[in-house]
C-alpha cells in the first residue's frame, strides 16, 4: 500500500495543478454557484471527470496523446474561445437592468444561467448542467496537454496498472474537491451579497470569462 502512496500524491497534486489557476471554468463555476447552488455541483462533478478522463488518455498514451493534440491545438484554442465569448456575451445580455439580478429561485428576475435555452424562471436540470461543464472543459486542449507532458516525464512508472490507478485517483479527488470548494464559496457568497451587488460581480464575471477567451485564442492560428 505504501508503493502507491507516493503515485496516488502526485496525482493529487497534478489534480490541483490544473484545476486551482482560476481560469473561466472557475469564473463560470463560481456564478452557477451563486445562481443555482444545487446545479453548480453536477457543474464541478461534470469539470472534474474531464479532467479525469483526460489524465486517464494521457496515462495510457503518454507522448502518443501530446503528438494528436499538438497540430490542431491553435484551432481547438479559438474554438474554446468562441465558445467562451457566446457565453460572456450571453450573460451580460442577460444582466441588462438592476431588476435582473441573479438569485437562487425562480422567477422573471433571475438571469438565466451559462447556455440556458430561453425560457421565463426556468432553470436546466442537474443532468444538462453536467454536460455543458463537461464540455466546455473538454474543448480546452490545455488539459490534455498538461496531463501528457506530466506522465511523459514520468516514464513507465505511470504505466504500472496499480501506480497508474492511483495516481489517477489523487487526480479526480484533488480536482473534485476543489470544484466543489469552489462551489460552496459561490453559494456562500451568493447568499451575502445584495442583489444590486451581485449584478455587478457576475458583470464582472462575464468580463472575466470573454478575457480568459481572447486570452486562449491569441496568438490565431493563421497568423502563422
Amino acid at each position: 500500500m505504501s508503493e502507491l502512496m507516493a503515485p496516488a500524491l502526485a496525482g493529487a497534486v497534478a489534480g490541483l495543478g490544473v484545476a486551482m489557476p482560476m481560469g473561466a471554468m472557475g469564473v463560470l463555476l463560481i456564478q452557477e454557484a451563486m445562481s443555482a447552488p444545487r446545479t453548480a455541483t453536477a457543474a464541478a462533478a461534470g469539470i472534474a471527470v474531464v479532467d479525469l478522463g483526460y489524465a486517464a488518455v494521457a496515462t495510457a498514451l503518454g507522448p502518443w496523446a501530446a503528438a494528436a493534440v499538438s497540430p490542431v491545438e491553435a484551432w481547438v484554442r479559438l474554438a474554446s474561445a468562441t465558445v467562451l465569448l457566446a457565453i460572456a456575451a450571453h450573460g451580460l445580455r442577460g444582466l441588462r437592468g438592476p431588476e435582473r439580478a441573479p438569485g437562487p429561485g425562480p422567477g422573471p428576475g433571475r438571469a438565466q444561467d451559462p447556455g440556458q435555452a430561453p425560457g421565463p424562471g426556468r432553470a436546466p436540470g442537474p443532468g444538462r448542467v453536467f454536460v455543458r461543464y463537461a464540455g466546455l472543459t473538454a474543448v480546452n486542449p490545455t488539459t490534455a496537454l498538461y496531463f501528457a507532458a506530466l506522465t511523459t516525464a514520468q516514464g513507465a512508472a505511470l504505466r504500472d496498472g496499480p501506480a497508474g490507478a492511483a495516481f489517477l485517483a489523487g487526480v479526480g479527488a484533488a480536482s473534485l474537491l476543489w470544484q466543489q470548494g469552489l462551489v460552496v464559496l459561490g453559494s456562500v457568497a451568493g447568499r451575502r451579497i445584495p442583489g444590486g451587488a451581485r449584478v455587478w460581480t457576475f458583470r464582472l464575471g462575464y468580463g472575466l470569462v470573454a478575457a480568459y477567451a481572447l486570452k486562449i485564442a491569441l496568438p490565431l492560428p493563421f497568423q502563422g
